[in-house]
């Protein structure tokens, strides 16, 4: 493998991290749309393309997604990691959110690893949340389809924040064991 290390995309996928904490820093016109080119140029089944992807920079509306996300959850409930510390979305800067009208799990994967992936090679970090679908899943995310324009009958799939990391977290302990050529 030593061969590619020097690759950026290889760079890029092997050196991503789950990052919690942001700076204050937002995210440039450019980098949002670099990372919404990411997302649409994701793969998806017989080039279907059925995700949608809004992106949510407006720090009120931010803090307003967390309070309405900790209204429904609980507000002492551990939903999420940092849950006791951080807002749903971590504090990062902006918030992208896959929706389709279909079960478009695998796409929306995808979509996520491509923002993901794009962050990292941009020199931004990442986290992709899945706990937000409490709340933009229930009758109560009605509300925010239409502050994210999002059409019927689109359902939300996953979320990935994006931002300026304010941490460098050590790597997690892989299972090697469970990655191998099976050869003659």
């Amino acid at each position: 493998m030593a061969e590619y290390e020097n690759n950026a995309v290889i760079r890029a996928i092997l050196t991503r991290r789950t990052v919690r904490e942001y700076t204050d820093e937002p995210l440039s016109s450019a980098q949002l749309q670099t990372l919404l080119n990411c997302a649409m140029f994701a793969p998806s089944g017989r080039n279907s393309q059925p995700c949608v992807v809004r992106v949510l920079t407006d720090k009120t509306l931010l803090d307003r997604l967390n309070t309405d996300f900790k209204n429904k959850v609980g507000w002492d409930t551990p939903a999420y990691t940092r849950w006791d510390k951080n807002p749903v979305y971590q504090n990062a800067p902006a918030l992208f959110f896959i929706y389709a009208p279909t079960d478009a799990r695998m796409e929306a994967g995808l979509m996520a690893e491509n923002i993901a992936i794009g962050a990292k090679g941009l020199g931004l970090d990442s986290v992709i949340i899945g706990s937000v679908g409490a709340l933009l899943e229930a009758p109560e995310g009605d509300e925010w389809k239409k502050i994210l324009k999002v059409p019927e009958p689109y359902r939300f799939l996953i979320s990935v924040a994006v931002g300026h990391g304010a941490e460098d977290p050590a790597p997690k302990p892989r299972k090697p064991e469970e990655f191998f050529v099976i050869e003659k």
